[in-house]
């Protein structure tokens, strides 16, 4: 699907390769038929969109849960002892395939919405699945590139061995979790819409859920297996790297081709490397406050995961909205007011859960649940009131909020958490809520 820029209009084209204009406010089928939402997301019952809403939440938090216990299982495998660039490239290779995938589910529900799926699945099946395939391998690139410089210039030793290791086990591992995970979400999305359930509402926090899990499981497998070959066969990380060069433009070329992926191809760069420069600043506000507070670390992944998942739920649903010609103020309101109920029993729950488990390192007392749910309710108050303004100026330009939307919430997301959790444990340090853990 097209979106000039520059201007409201829309152009697709449909079986005799003609273009048709297309309103902004009135997103027409390729044959030219015009078929109305068959869910109205300001009219929906509000109490049912809470629970599919909710529960998602809850599968995407135990999601991000088992990543961390799993990532606190791998730390001590022989390849991240022995090759550290491993571990930094996880943060890295995890948000950018997060966002991927959620852009993948926003853009797929978009299409559900407008009745793509029942007469035009295989040409976006086919499409999307070469969009992130090539979307993937690149960023997945990129992501270990970025390990290997950040591995290399503080100790001022560069190891071949390790570079490669790190490039072949981060493009295989994108190329083969994008495969997965975006059979999964479609599968997701197609069997949502028989089931009348809104995939606006659960497709992007369960592509966030089954994303960090996938892509670390893969990555320490991929990694482990490459590492026992090190330093005796460099020709197999080598192929590997060059059969993602090769799988880059190919399939670069079948989504340049196809009329649902080519505008997400030419949109979709900037907005995740843009998100990776955000990500990183809150990576760099983290470092900071883990050196003084150690209890940060872990609720950090919360409070960003459930920040995150709500901005980009909200996003999709209205993203949907606009492409359906519903009126926007509708899911501002609505929608709002349905996610800010949710996020302090969404926070209660992983907050106990993290203390039952006993991952975290701070006591969970009633002046931390006070003060650390003033920080997480302002962090997705702002990031709802965000998502809003910029899916509608994005709109406004003539981008797709599906393609461009998504990470840049999910950054400000990693930003905003990471910032206002940091002055809420500087504020319990100061007001005498101190234990060991707390930096006492």
């Amino acid at each position: 699907m097209n979106r000039s820029k520059g201007n409201n209009s829309r152009t697709v084209k449909d079986s005799n390769s003609t273009e048709t204009e297309m309103s902004p406010n009135a997103y027409r089928l390729i044959n030219n038929e015009e078929k109305p939402p068959d869910i109205q997301i300001g009219k929906e019952n509000s109490w049912i969109a809470g629970v599919q809403m909710f529960v998602s939440f809850l599968l995407a938090g135990f999601g991000m849960v088992a990543a961390s216990l799993l990532l606190d299982v791998v730390q001590h495998w022989d390849v991240f002892v022995q090759v550290p660039e491993v571990y930094i490239l996880v943060p890295a290779l995890l948000g950018l395939k997060g966002n991927l995938e959620m852009t993948l589910a926003s853009r797929m529900s978009t299409h559900a919405h407008l009745g793509h799926l029942d007469k035009h699945l295989k040409p976006l099946v086919v499409g999307n699945l070469c969009l992130i395939q090539c979307q993937a391998v690149l960023v997945g690139f990129l992501a270990a590139m970025a390990a290997v410089a950040m591995g290399w210039i503080p100790r001022g030793e560069f190891d071949i061995h390790h570079a490669m290791l790190l490039c072949a086990s981060s493009v295989l591992t994108a190329s083969l979790a994008s495969f997965v995970l975006g059979l999964i979400m479609i599968g997701v999305i197609v069997v949502s819409k028989k089931v009348n359930i809104n995939p606006d509402n659960i497709a992007t926090p369960i592509a966030a859920s089954l994303g960090d899990l996938t892509t670390l499981a893969l990555l320490s497998w991929i990694a482990s297996l490459l590492f026992k070959s090190l330093g005796t066969n460099i020709l197999l990380p080598a192929l590997l790297i060059i059969a993602g060069a090769v799988l880059v433009p190919a399939c670069g070329y079948v989504a340049w081709k196809n009329n649902f992926t080519k505008q997400a191809l030419d949109e979709g760069w900037i907005p995740v490397i843009s998100g990776m420069v955000i990500s990183s600043t809150g990576g760099l506000i983290l470092g900071y406050t883990v050196s003084n507070y150690k209890g940060v670390a872990v609720f950090q992944l919360v409070i960003n995961g459930i920040g995150g998942n709500m901005a980009a739920v909200h996003a999709s649903r209205l993203s949907t909205l606009l492409h359906t010609g519903q009126k926007e103020e509708s899911v501002f309101s609505n929608t709002t007011k349905l996610l800010m109920l949710m996020v302090i029993p969404g926070q209660l729950i992983f907050v106990y859960t993290i203390s039952y488990l006993k991952a975290g390192h701070t006591s969970v007392t009633p002046i931390f649940i006070l003060i650390y749910m003033c920080a997480a309710l302002l962090q997705v108050l702002l990031l709802l009131t965000i998502s809003h303004y910029l899916v509608v100026w994005m709109w406004k330009l003539g981008l797709d909020p599906d393609n461009s939307a998504i990470p840049y919430l999910t950054a400000l997301g990693d930003l905003l958490g990471t910032t206002l959790l940091g002055i809420a444990f500087h504020i319990l340090f100061a007001i005498g809520d101190k234990d060991s853990d707390l930096g006492d």
